[in-house]
């Protein structure tokens, strides 16, 4: 999938490949990643962005791998959106460092479609190389269900080996399966709801 066509995201079911990574026709790796979280909402995973206040917060969520995390000065508790987060990270054995500027949902996805596709949350975000060179775009797809919510998650890197796809899956599956496991505890304490 291009990002051109994400709205493909808002179609009943799932795609035929919901986690997996492979190269694109244009060249660019592509990697997909399905986490089920039950109990939780796409309203808590977009507060925890929020939430996310530093290298503390952001080492809990995955605490082998995340190293340290700094936002810029248009991040605020509870607002993320126009924000950027400077990340380091330890992937497959290096040392990923890359910034992150989320985007408002608006700007890629068609959301007069959202109530009907049930989404919960959107957490869309370009990269950046510390040269401030483009190294990809995420987009994070939340969809509310019976029993909690499922993330689709959608990675594009530019100019990145095949390796980089896999180790971006794994790692994606490893952060997301440990946010779902704390994340409703997390949510309820801080807010005082579900």
């Amino acid at each position: 999938m291009l990002i051109e066509e994400v709205n493909q995201l808002l179609d009943r079911g799932y795609q035929s490949i919901e986690t997996g990574y492979f190269r694109l026709p244009n060249g660019q790796m592509h990697v997909r990643v399905l986490t089920r979280m039950p109990g939780c909402k796409g309203k808590m995973v977009d507060w925890w962005f929020g939430y996310l206040d530093g290298t503390e917060t952001y080492k809990k969520w995955h605490p082998k791998a995340h190293m340290s995390l700094e936002w810029d000065q248009h991040w605020k508790p509870g607002h993320y959106i126009g924000a950027s987060h400077t990340i380091e990270e330890n992937m497959g054995g290096s040392v990923l460092k890359v910034r992150i500027r989320f985007h408002d949902p608006s700007e890629f996805f068609d959301i007069s479609r959202f109530e009907e596709a049930n989404v919960g949350a959107v957490i869309c975000g370009k990269a950046y190389n510390p040269d401030e060179s483009p190294n990809g775009m995420v987009i994070h797809f939340v969809r509310d269900t019976d029993y909690g919510c499922a993330m689709r998650s959608r990675f594009w890197l530019f100019g990145a080996p095949d390796m980089a796809g896999a180790g971006l899956m794994r790692h994606c599956i490893e952060e997301m399966g440990t946010l779902a496991d704390f994340l409703p505890n997390l949510y309820g304490k801080q807010t005082g709801s579900k």
